[in-house]
């Protein structure tokens, strides 16, 4: 029976541990496996060991458990044969069947192989054979090719001489409409032939096409600008209604439509020849389209008189006066608007010309004044007068003509002129330059640290020193002189003078504010505190500026690193969703010197007011009269100084501080003397019960009303002296329950395990009596001050 159990037990660990499938996979026991585990030596495998353990252990009675365990162990062992019969069967035959698949696969592959090498000799001898033919198509068809090319070349050489025949005879017959559609169609060739290689031919045909323009053109121009000139062209001065309407007026009008549909229909051509499909500025302006034809023809006039009063050694010629030249400009567009939209401007829209006659006539203008201002600018670099005058000029000029001439924002104007970096480096130096000496000039006026609107009260809330509302406006100027500049760059390289500006003002108040720090009340010291409160708000104001919110996205997108600094992902993040601000840094400066100030200038009220205080500190709160024995209750006299100190400094500040700064003041003062009161009067003294009722007296109907002026509830910002009157001025008996209460918090606290709902029962204790700022420690210490306890 053993010998059985030996050799069915490792079926059995197998069974114990694996799934069937894994049975299966795994290797059956052997001799050399038997021999490692110790069987050679005549010991029991391990396996064996455990399994007996297990299923007999070492109790004899249980020996009658192996003929059951050799059956079950048998059963397995013939399971497990059964299984390895049944897969050795099957496997064979899998086998053969793939190896059969394998076989037919490789017949048919090498089948196909040779199908492909057939037809591949086929198709090379094929090809070898048509090759000949192949060759001598192809040289066929060069030659066609070269043929076909031959003949559309003179194709195109008869087109040309075809229309230039037909220009010839239309102009000998004076059929110059016939004439101008030819020369349009040798322009639309002219076009058609860029593309190609021929350029014998196309210098040929723009030569020809030249020949024909000019004379055409020439012929042109001079039947319309002496059609202009019955027509009173150009207007030098304002038109009158005075003139008497020509009697050949209709066949005026008819002439001057025929020459401008003939002009217009010269356009591509003359832009063919000009070679200039979009003409650039010599003044760095963007592209631009070119004039239409009639408009250049009708601005030659006002050119030569341009040119004959600006140019050369004229008196109106004067770099000190470049109003004559730009305001001439103006006066120009002004006269001729009128004729060009009642006159030119119909049929240009019959002709289906999309160009608006009057903005086209502007244009041309303004290249006058452009090219003058481009040649003067660099000449006035050394002279700031006539530099400030010229560029003041040049934005009045520019104002006018978007406004007063509805020029489109869209097309270019004068500025551009400033945007060049030597004159706008002249402009910002010479901004900061003036600007400093401006700010010297009014800092060192006599009525600098005064308001203008003093005697105004609905004007004067902020009580803005002059010097400073002149600062703003200086600054307030430069942001309109530099609003209207078309490059964002630009723009910003302004705003980063106004920051620079206004760090240079705050760094001035600050010297002046020291030399004033010996006197923090007196009139000065105030006035520079408002500066620091106007500016500040001004700037406030200024962030959430549409224009200054355009500006500081331009400078994100821009990463203008100088005016923003170098900043992190967050902060670029929040300059982008607008949720700051370009005057960020310089807000936190100005409020942090209005902190300084105001500080400086509370507690040197407090230190007064604490002088005031001090008999009053150290009165005899112990031995006052009780309220029942008193008549009437009164202000303590030794109060009276210190109220009536109290009152004067509160209107004095009223009067010299903007309100936002009296409203911090006053409130903070309150503060201050609250802490004050609390820890020198309150906490210095012990209280009989008239002492308390004169404390609660001189604080209530006294103290509390002198703020009550600026507020509602001015206890509320007295609260550790209100809260503590009211502890104080307590009946005994409700004293009495109050310190029982609170001590035996005390002692729950230090006891551990103490449920939590009785700690609450102080504070609400305190709540009821309307104490909520004072700790129950602090409201024990109070009672203590009371003098007025049964027994005592």
């Amino acid at each position: 029976s053993v010998d059985c159990i030996v050799m069915a037990a490792p079926s059995a660990e197998q069974q114990n541990g694996q799934s069937d499938e894994s049975d299966l996979q795994s290797p059956i026991s052997t001799n050399d496996e038997d021999s490692e585990t110790g069987l050679g030596d005549g010991a029991l495998p391990v396996y064996l060991v455990d399994l007996i353990e297990k299923e007999i252990g070492v109790d004899l009675k249980s020996l009658k458990k192996v003929s059951a365990l050799l059956e079950k162990l048998t059963a397995e062992n013939k399971l497990l044969e059964e299984q390895v019969l049944t897969v050795s069967s099957s496997v064979p035959l899998r086998v053969s069947a793939a190896l059969s698949a394998a076989e037919e696969s490789r017949v048919s592959l090498e089948g196909l192989l040779q199908r492909e090498r057939v037809l591949s000799n086929t198709l090379i001898q094929h090809l070898q054979g048509a090759q000949s033919w192949a060759d001598s198509l192809g040289r066929t068809l060069e030659q066609l090719d070269n043929t076909e090319k031959h003949m559309k070349y003179l194709q195109c050489l008869s087109r040309i001489e075809e229309l230039s025949d037909s220009i010839q005879q239309c102009l000998i017959t004076n059929s110059i409409w016939e004439a101008v559609v030819a020369v349009g169609s040798m322009a639309r060739l002219d076009v058609g032939l860029k593309q190609s290689g021929c350029s014998h031919l196309q210098a040929f045909l723009r030569e020809t096409l030249c020949f024909w323009h000019k004379i055409i053109k020439d012929r042109l121009a001079g039947d319309f600008e002496e059609l202009l000139i019955q027509l009173h062209w150009p207007f030098i001065s304002p038109p009158t209604q005075s003139l008497s309407t020509p009697a050949n007026a209709q066949e005026l009008h008819s002439q001057l439509e025929l020459l401008v549909a003939q002009l217009l229909s010269l356009q591509t051509s003359d832009d063919l020849i000009s070679e200039k499909p979009t003409s650039v500025s010599r003044v760095g302006l963007p592209p631009t389209t070119p004039l239409s034809l009639p408009v250049q023809i009708m601005l030659l006039p006002l050119s030569k008189r341009f040119r004959y009063h600006f140019t050369g050694n004229r008196q109106t010629n004067s770099l000190n006066k470049p109003e004559w030249f730009l305001t001439q400009v103006l006066m120009w567009m002004g006269n001729s608007s009128n004729f060009m939209e009642e006159k030119i401007q119909p049929i240009l829209d019959r002709n289906g010309a999309n160009v608006n006659a009057k903005v086209e006539l502007c244009r041309g203008l303004l290249t006058l004044a452009q090219e003058k201002l481009a040649l003067d600018a660099p000449r006035l670099l050394y002279d700031d007068s006539l530099f400030c005058h010229l560029v003041d000029e040049i934005l009045q000029f520019e104002r006018e003509l978007r406004t007063t001439h509805s020029y489109p924002s869209t097309l270019p104007g004068v500025l551009h002129v400033l945007l060049e970096e030597v004159v706008l480096q002249k402009w910002l130096t010479v901004e900061r330059k003036m600007a400093i000496e401006k700010v010297d000039a009014m800092l060192s006026a006599e009525g600098a640290w005064s308001s203008q609107y003093k005697d105004i009260s609905d004007m004067d809330e902020l009580k803005a020193p002059d010097c400073a509302e002149t600062f703003m406006t200086l600054l307030l100027v430069i942001t309109d002189r530099y609003r209207a500049l078309p490059c964002p760059r630009a723009q910003l390289r302004f705003l980063a003078l106004q920051r620079e500006l206004v760090d240079d003002f705050r760094i001035r108040l600050t010297q002046v504010m020291k030399e004033e720090s010996r006197n923090p009340l007196g009139a000065r010291y105030c006035a520079i505190l408002n500066a620091a409160n106007y500016i500040s708000t001004v700037l406030g104001d200024w962030g959430d500026n549409v224009f200054f919110l355009q500006l500081q996205q331009s400078a994100v997108a821009l990463g203008e690193e100088e005016l923003l600094g170098p900043l992190g992902v967050t902060e670029s993040g929040r300059l982008a969703s607008l949720e700051g601000s370009l005057f960020e840094g310089l807000l936190g400066l100005l409020e942090r010197l209005r902190g300084d100030m105001l500080g400086r200038l509370l507690e040197a009220v407090m230190r007064d007011v604490q002088k005031k205080a001090q008999p009053y500190c150290r009165d005899r709160w112990l031995s006052l009269p009780s309220q029942c024995d008193q008549a009437t209750m009164s202000l303590s006299s030794l109060a009276c100084p210190l109220m009536l100190c109290l009152r004067d400094h509160l209107l004095q500040l009223q009067q010299m501080l903007c309100l936002p700064l009296f409203q911090m003041g006053w409130q903070d003062l309150a503060e201050r003397l609250d802490l004050f009161l609390y820890q020198n009067v309150i906490l210095y003294n012990h209280f009989n019960e008239g002492g308390a009722a004169q404390l609660q007296f001189d604080m209530t109907r006294n103290l509390f009303p002198l703020f009550g002026h600026y507020c509602k509830r001015p206890e509320n910002f007295f609260k550790h002296v209100k809260e503590a009157c009211i502890i104080l001025c307590l009946n005994v008996g409700s004293a009495l329950l109050l310190r029982d209460v609170l001590r035996q918090a005390e002692e729950d606290e230090e006891e551990p395990g103490t449920p939590e709902g009785k700690q609450l029962s102080p504070m609400s204790a305190l709540n009821e009596l309307g104490v909520y700022r004072l700790a129950p420690c602090d409201v024990l210490i109070l009672l203590n001050l009371r003098a007025s306890w049964p027994g005592k």
